[in-house]
């Protein structure tokens, strides 16, 4: 998309994030009025790089946008290929160990058909496919509607009118910056941009949402907690490719995260799907609320692939690419929510605060019964979009009209059918707790901690030999940012890695952290290497002193993903 050539002091409908969610917030709002003034801010260099997911898609809430959107998407050059891969081979697995596999598809299948919370697992007739290519096609026809995306642009924060408590705008980050945080001859100092609606979309754990949370008071009923989800998408031979299959999804649980009697005790799994042209996607997720040290989810895809029943599919195989980000899975009560007044003398609590909406995984709509959060990111940008088109005239009315939709809808439906499952499992372990969470709309709400706090000295010791190249990962996910610009990742108390963390968890963030960002040096544990960061954020949610805090960079820094 364009560079930003035009000076925006104020715009109608400000967008942040170019994913899934603020695209279709875009497009449906300049659906809804053609003639109002839409521009989406992106932090990557290019709509796409900083977009990943698995990803099986519902796609019911796409169709529904594009067919009102732009009746004839499907005529634009690589939009049919991007939702060509129906699953019809869809595989639920537990791995007992390194070799065996028990397939418990038909359980699901009879679950889905007995409407069982876990039959939503299912995947049979969704579709695979690469987040960032969507995202692509969907800026694509957001241009052609009159939208202006603007990539290469780092939000800083929001502008929140503390007297008048209102939302005024935002402000960019500053650039041309040297290390030390003196301007250099390129320097531009971040704008301020106002506008009469702002829809927050960038995604998990998205710093201006956060920001808004805490300047406008919004509230979590439980706190947010995450998994780390580590992709890679393989190049194998053909006859490899034939024998997985062009329309296979597979998921599995168990090894190498979990057994249920000798451990290991990590909630996650894996998942396997066909990509076309010989190339299958393969990856892990993890819970963040691991107890272990040392854990590395990189290392545990590694172990996942040694597994009997995926090696046969990829052995000899070439990594292509490779990525990874956090999933939020904290569920329906780790939504953030104001309490406003609503009509007729109710009380609401709004998904969002007066002219600013909060949507996808920013928001955290992620159904954990069915592992999929995309379809919802789809459907809460649209709502979204709506309603501040509605609310144009009025714009403090947008979050009420918003979170009325969303009541009203499926987003909803599917949260509060899986409002519990998150917590039952950080409750009671997998063993307990997945049985449980066929019952959990009916039990109390239980909290969850935050997942810094569930870090011990135990020892992860269930890891295959050998060590994960994170070199090469940081190359395979092209990231890269400018060297001269100050460190956007900071450590609060440098003596708390010295006096404390080192000898109760012998620094996890040097292992934890995917880009290899953190070293030892000296005494000191320092983000050594800032320009690897490949955005995920793992580390501002896992240290276990709370202690390293993540800020945005410069604009068009960050991973270049071209098909995850």
């Amino acid at each position: 998309m364009a560079k930003k050539e035009k000076e925006y002091t104020h715009v109608s409908l400000l967008v942040v994030g170019s994913g899934p969610a603020g695209l279709a917030a875009a497009i449906a709002a300049k659906n809804a009025n053609r003639d109002i003034d839409i521009v989406v801010l992106e932090k990557g260099e290019a709509v796409g790089n900083h977009n990943l997911s698995g990803a099986v898609l519902e796609t019911a809430s796409l169709k529904r946008l594009l067919d009102e959107a732009r009746p004839d998407w499907l005529t634009i050059k690589g939009a049919d290929t991007i939702l060509e891969r129906v699953v019809k081979d869809d595989d639920v697995l537990v791995l007992l160990g390194k070799q065996l596999a028990a397939n418990i598809s038909p359980f699901i299948t009879l679950g889905k058909k007995l409407r069982l919370s876990f039959g939503q697992m299912s995947n049979e007739g969704n579709v695979i496919v690469s987040i960032s290519k969507l995202t692509r096609l969907l800026a694509e026809i957001a241009v052609s509607l009159g939208i202006e995306i603007y990539t290469g642009f780092g939000v800083k924060e929001i502008l929140y009118d503390r007297d008048r408590k209102k939302i005024n705008g935002i402000k960019l980050v500053d650039q041309g910056l040297d290390k030390e945080g003196h301007p250099q001859p390129n320097y531009i100092k971040g704008e301020t941009i106002t506008a009469d609606v702002l829809i927050l979309a960038e995604g998990t754990d998205g710093l201006v949402t956060e920001d808004l949370v805490a300047k406008a008071g919004l509230k979590r009923q439980n706190n947010q907690v995450f998994s780390v989800s580590v992709k890679e998408i393989m190049r194998v031979s053909k006859k490899q490719y034939e024998l997985f299959g062009d329309n296979r999804a597979v998921h599995t649980m168990g090894y190498p995260l979990w057994s249920p009697i000798f451990g290991p005790a990590i909630f996650g799994g894996g998942f396997a799907y066909s990509y076309g042209n010989n190339e299958i996607a393969i990856g892990i997720i993890a819970g963040a609320d691991w107890k272990y040290y040392n854990f590395n989810p990189q290392k545990a895809l590694d172990d996942f692939k040694q597994h009997t029943f995926i090696r046969q599919f990829i052995d000899g195989g070439e990594v292509i690419e490779a990525g990874v980000k956090m999933i939020p899975e904290g569920g329906y009560y780790a939504v953030p929510r104001c309490l406003q007044p609503g009509t007729n003398g109710r009380s609401l609590n709004t998904v969002g605060y007066k002219n600013a909406l909060i949507t996808g995984d920013s928001a955290g709509f992620v159904n954990m019964q069915k592992i999929k959060g995309l379809h919802n990111a789809i459907e809460s940008g649209s709502l979204a979009g709506k309603a501040a088109i509605q609310c144009m005239q009025n714009p403090e009315m947008a979050a009420q009209v918003y979170t009325d939709m969303l009541e009203n809808n499926s987003v909803m439906d599917e949260m509060k059918s899986a409002k519990n499952l998150r917590a039952l499992i950080a409750r009671f372990g997998q063993t307990i707790g997945l049985p449980l969470s066929i019952v959990g709309n009916y039990l109390p709400r239980f909290s969850m901690g935050e997942d810094y706090k569930d870090m011990t000295s135990d020892e992860f010791t269930f890891d295959v030999p050998g060590e994960y190249d994170k070199s090469t990962f940081v190359s395979l996910a092209g990231t890269e940012h400018r060297e001269e610009q100050p460190s956007h990742l900071s450590i609060l108390d440098p003596l708390l890695c010295i006096n404390k963390c080192d000898s109760a968890f012998q620094r996890p963030c040097i292992t934890f952290c995917p880009a290899g960002v953190y070293e030892k040096i000296g005494i000191d544990t320092q983000p050594a290497n800032p320009s690897n960061c490949v955005h995920c954020k793992t580390c501002q949610r896992k240290c276990p002193f709370d202690n390293i805090r993540w800020t945005v960079p410069e604009g068009n820094g960050g991973p270049k993903y071209k098909q995850m």
